[in-house]
Parts: structure tokens; sequence; C-alpha cells
């Protein structure tokens, strides 16, 4: 008991320290690469290549003055930035980042919190950042930052429902909601790890997590032309970094999860050694260099997405997540459900590469006519009628 609660907490510090240094390095590199998509220099002058700009950031902003509104509610408007900050940095604590640890008190898992329920876990937390950034709109008595907490709420109770849709698959073919069963059943081969066979959802889930960490082409809640700057409009100093470092813990957290659900987690393709015991403290960096290359790679996705394409129009993102991405997550969950019956009842096949790339075939099947139509504006229109532009 006494090992474990050490270990544990270890690992709350390295890896919730790890996420917020991470996230203040987050910030330097997403100025360095719009600078270079832009043919910039970017931040230079802080530190050698400017790696001490974060620092200086947040010096700057613990020493700048906090602003109150006189007509805000006061409780709320300390409450909200807390609101969002604090689940986007607990959903992390259930998904696994290496392979277990061996160590004379015997193996320790590479997870904060290996809960049986760890992705509805996530779930469950990561919908609760909403009610921070609409307290924040509501209690700032700005009806700027009202109207960008109010196409929060939208837009991520929207989106949430087809990022949940999406992941039924998922489990379908882990049959276990347990984050270290899912990444187990991926470790056969490359084929194997869920985005082959799962293409289709992956697609929804990368949509869907855009749409609810508020990065573009879905900023809408913070939309500086139209609405000052959203939701904290009334914030200044710490509790303005609040919520943005809240919405680079939610791109994290979403890297992670994207890592873990379709591709292999940690899992090292081409390979079986790092998924079979007996367990090594090689194996356990390996694996931890994996699993950090991945994340890094979608952190990039997301950044290389803000600087290339234009936002949307509010009616655009509504129609989109309404009339594109639910209906399409509910029809893929009962297609791929009847192929797993089918290819595991009736031809009495087993999970495996086999299996994956017939679930492949069926995505690519399912995708060439998704595309065509999507790609052509016939769902997600424009709001003026053909002829009257």
């Amino acid at each position: 008991m006494t090992v474990f609660l050490v270990a544990s907490v270890i690992k709350i510090v390295v890896v919730f320290t790890v996420i917020m240094v991470g996230v203040a390095l987050l910030t330097l590199a997403e100025r360095r690469i719009c600078a270079w998509m832009q043919d910039r220099l970017g931040p230079n002058r802080v530190g050698p290549q400017g790696l001490l700009q974060p620092a200086a950031d947040g010096l700057k902003n613990l020493v700048k003055e906090e602003t109150l509104p006189a007509q805000a509610d006061k409780v709320l408007f300390m409450l909200a930035p807390m609101m969002s900050f604090i689940p986007a940095l607990l959903t992390f604590a259930v998904i696994p980042f290496a392979a277990p640890l061996p160590t004379p008190w015997g193996d320790v898992d590479m997870v904060v919190a290996n809960l049986p329920v760890g992705f509805l876990y996530i779930l469950a937390f990561g919908s609760l950042g909403v009610y921070g950034i609409v307290l924040a709109g509501w209690s700032s008595n700005n009806k700027y930052s009202l109207l960008g907490g109010l196409r929060a709420s939208a837009q991520m109770i929207s989106y949430e429902i087809a990022m949940g849709m999406s992941t039924v698959a998922v489990l379908l073919i882990a049959g276990n909601v347990t984050l270290t069963d899912v990444i187990a059943r991926q470790s056969q081969s490359l084929f194997t790890w869920n985005v082959f066979p799962l293409s289709l959802a992956f697609f929804i889930f990368i949509v869907a997590a855009f749409a609810e960490t508020n990065r573009l082409p879905f900023d809408l809640p913070e939309a500086e032309g139209e609405l000052i700057a959203g939701y904290h409009t009334e914030y200044s100093a710490m509790k303005f970094s609040m919520f943005y470092i809240a919405e680079y813990s939610n791109m994290v957290t979403a890297s992670a999860l994207m890592t873990t659900l379709f591709f292999g987690g940690w899992d090292i393709p081409f390979t079986t050694w790092d998924n079979t015991p007996p367990w090594t403290t090689l194996k356990t960096l390996a694996t931890l260099a994996m699993f950090s290359a991945k994340v890094v790679f979608f952190l990039f996705v997301y950044i290389w997405v803000r600087w290339t394409l234009p936002r949307f129009r509010y009616d655009q993102l509504m129609a989109l997540g309404w009339k594109v991405m639910l209906p399409l997550a509910l029809g893929f969950v009962t297609v791929v459900a009847t192929a797993i019956w089918f290819l595991h009842d009736g031809l009495g096949w087993t999970y495996d590469t086999r299996f994956a790339l017939a679930l492949f075939a069926l995505n690519l099947a399912l995708a060439v006519p998704l595309f065509f139509v999507l790609d052509r504006g016939r769902i997600v229109a424009g709001s003026m009628a053909e002829g009257e532009a």
C-alpha cells in the first residue's frame, strides 16, 4: 500500500509538471511554427533562440494588474478560470503513456490512475470545461463575453455527442473501456491500429477534437473580428492565462487520446518486443519516446491547421455538427457493429490483421461516396441560395 501511494504521488508530480512545462513550450512552438509558415522569424530575443519567451510571458502575467469589472458576479468571475483549468489537467490522469516500469517492489503502471472505466472518465471530465467558459461569459456582465460563452456551450455540446459516438466503434473492437486494454488490442501489428479498421471514426474524432478544444477552424467562441475576444474579454493577468493553459492542456489530452484510441498508444510498430514481458527500463523509455513522438505529431497538426484554414461561419459550424457529424457517427457505428458481428460470428474470424484489413476495406468503400458529397458543399452549404451570389 505504501509503495502504491508513493508511486502514485511521484507519477502525479512528474506528469503534471511535464504537462505544465510542455504547455508553456507549446505556446512558443506555436509562435515559431506559425512564423516559419509565414516566412517570419518569430520570438527569438529572450534566451537562446527565444526559449525563455514562455518564462517571460508567465512573469509578465504574474505581475500584471488583476482587473475585475464593476458589475461582474465576483465569485463566479474568479471561479470560471479554475473550472476550465482543473478538468483540463485531470483528464490526462487515466491515459497510459509507456510500458510498465520494473522496480524492486514490482511493476509500476505508467499511468497516473489505471481506472477500469478510464475512457468514460475522460468523456465525463472533458465535458466539464464548458462550465468554466459559460460562467466566464455570463459572470463578466458583458454582451460580447456572453455571446462567446453561449457559442462555446452550443459548440462543445454539439461536437461532444459526435466525439462520443465515434469512440463507440473503438469499444466494439476492444471490448473494454480500460485504456490499457484498448492499447493491448492494437499491438498485434501496424494494421491492427484502430486508424485502419476505424478510419472514418478517426476522421469524426479528430474533427470533433478540434471543435472541443475551440481551435481554428472552430474558434467561434473567441472570434476576434466579431466578439472582441469572446468569453475572456474581461479577463487579465493570470486569470486570462488560465484559459490559455486550459486550451493547450486540452490539446495535449486530445492528442494523447487520439494516439491511444487510434494509433496504438505507446506501441512501437513492426515489433512485439515492446509489449511482451519481461518488462525492462529500456522498454519503458522506448515506449515513452514513441508515445511522445505520436503526441507531438498531433500537436503539430493542431498548429498546422490553425495557420492554414479560415474560420467557419457559425451556421456552417452548427450544420456540420448536427447535419453531418452526428448522423455520420450513428450510421458508422451501426455499419461497423454489423460488420464485426458478421466477421466474428458469421465467418468465425478472431481479431487479427486479416480482420482489421477487412474493416479497412469497408471504411474505404464508405469514405469515397462520403467525401465526394462533402467536398461539394451539398450538406454544409452557405447561407445564400444558388444564383444569389
